[in-house]
């Protein structure tokens, strides 16, 4: 077991990086040390506030030692691999050194098991008082409740930070007792219903939570994953699902045999899909339905959708409801907007919506603009699928002498 800091620093940042609740998460870089932007070594990740900023935080375990087995994970107990824990002083003095320096703004912290539940959150609990009251950090701190752990434990943690999450990792139970045999659904989501409840009693604004869950490690389709998020979001539970390409990271009978690369394509999809759930008013089962329980490869799921429900297209842009609207290929919330504001004073016509730098690419298939509707491809699935999937041609650009110059290395 590591004992340095920086032996330890290097075992907790690595073994922090396939937790996706960041949004550079187990990002793979050329990066060499000593170089500029090589911050992966040091546990620095970016995750982004409601306003768009990005905030880099220090990504870390408290510690890898872990009690449970799960299969796929890392540091689950029957693999031999560097271990390493902090103290709470330790932990709490390097998120300081890092913040002085201007390294990080905030800390997002997780953890193994070491011992039991209780004494691992106690750690954790420790290191966020030494922060918060001894060195007055007022930072932005994620923390990662420990399912099973006492419920006074969760409310003094949801006093001290300012987001907290609990990783659900697999859609059922089923999968969860394949796979992570020392869990249950209902275990995992007990600290976020507590801290929802917490905050709901003390009529306050409700702490952000969120969870994460591995995508292609077990045979669940999209719409078994996005049924959960749904309710998950229903039940006003999180502010945001995770999804995790499975990566294989250990060998076991329980897992895929062949994985030839993560599913990224699939993780992208979900994202999407989520994003119309959460902002769109789409609901899970309009997105992926019993005849196409998975999300389309090829196109993402608002055109996927338009083209399996034609019956409402082509849509009149000067008559369509806000709601309407937002069901557009292609037109998202700021375009939608625009046209609500424009054609109060005119009928919109495609050049209007080009002049309010609306991309049409694919709206131009499910709209008409003053009953004018696009002529070049027939309104049928199969022609319009064609015509969406048809790659744009390259438009030729007359080099500058800025380019010329780049090239030829004269000025």
């Amino acid at each position: 077991m590591k004992t340095d800091i920086y032996g330890k620093m290097e075992i907790l940042a690595n073994s922090a990086k396939y937790d996706v609740s960041c949004s550079s998460s187990g990002v793979e870089t050329s990066y060499k040390k000593g170089e500029l932007g090589a911050t992966h070594t040091s546990g620095i990740c970016h995750t982004f506030t409601p306003d768009g900023r990005c905030v880099s935080l220090l990504k870390v375990l408290l510690t890898n030692i872990c009690i449970y087995d799960c299969a796929y994970c890392i540091n689950r107990v029957s693999n031999d691999i560097p271990r390493a824990v902090f103290s709470p002083r330790e932990l709490a003095d390097i998120t300081i050194n890092f913040y002085k320096r201007n390294y990080i703004e905030g800390l997002f912290l997780s953890s193994g098991i070491v011992k039991n539940e209780d004494h691992t959150m106690t750690l954790i609990l420790k290191a966020l008082k030494i922060l918060r009251y001894e060195y007055k950090f007022n930072g932005y701190i994620h923390v990662k409740l420990i399912p099973g752990c006492s419920m006074e434990l969760i409310e003094e943690i949801v006093k001290l930070a300012n987001r907290v999450s609990s990783n659900i990792e697999l859609p059922s139970d089923k999968s969860l007792k394949l796979l992570a045999p020392n869990k249950t659904k209902e275990k995992v989501l007990q600290p976020l219903k507590f801290a929802r409840d917490l905050s709901l009693a003390k009529e306050q604004k409700p702490i952000g939570m969120s969870t994460q869950l591995i995508v292609g490690a077990t045979p669940e389709s999209d719409r078994d994953i996005l049924k959960l998020s749904s309710a998950l979001y229903d039940k006003a539970l999180l502010k945001r699902v995770y999804y995790s390409a499975y990566i294989p990271v250990n060998n076991d009978k329980n897992l895929p045999s062949v994985v030839t690369k993560p599913p990224l394509l699939r993780e992208h999809r979900l994202y999407q899909a989520d994003w119309l759930l959460r902002f769109y008013n789409f609901s899970y089962d309009e997105i992926v339905t019993d005849e196409f329980p998975n999300l389309d490869e090829e196109l993402d799921p608002k055109t996927f959708w338009a083209l399996n429900n034609l019956k409402y297209f082509p849509m009149e842009i000067n008559t369509a409801s806000k709601e309407e609207l937002l069901r557009i290929p292609g037109i998202g919330a700021r375009g939608v907007m625009k046209i609500l504001s424009a054609r109060r004073f005119k009928k919109l016509t495609f050049d209007d919506l080009k002049k309010l730098k609306i991309s049409i690419k694919k709206a131009k298939f499910f709209i008409t603009c003053n009953k004018d509707f696009q002529k070049e491809v027939p309104f049928y699935r199969e022609n319009l699928k064609l015509a969406l999937l048809k790659p744009e041609p390259k438009k030729l650009v007359q080099p500058t002498l800025f380019d010329v110059s780049s090239i030829t290395g004269e000025l």
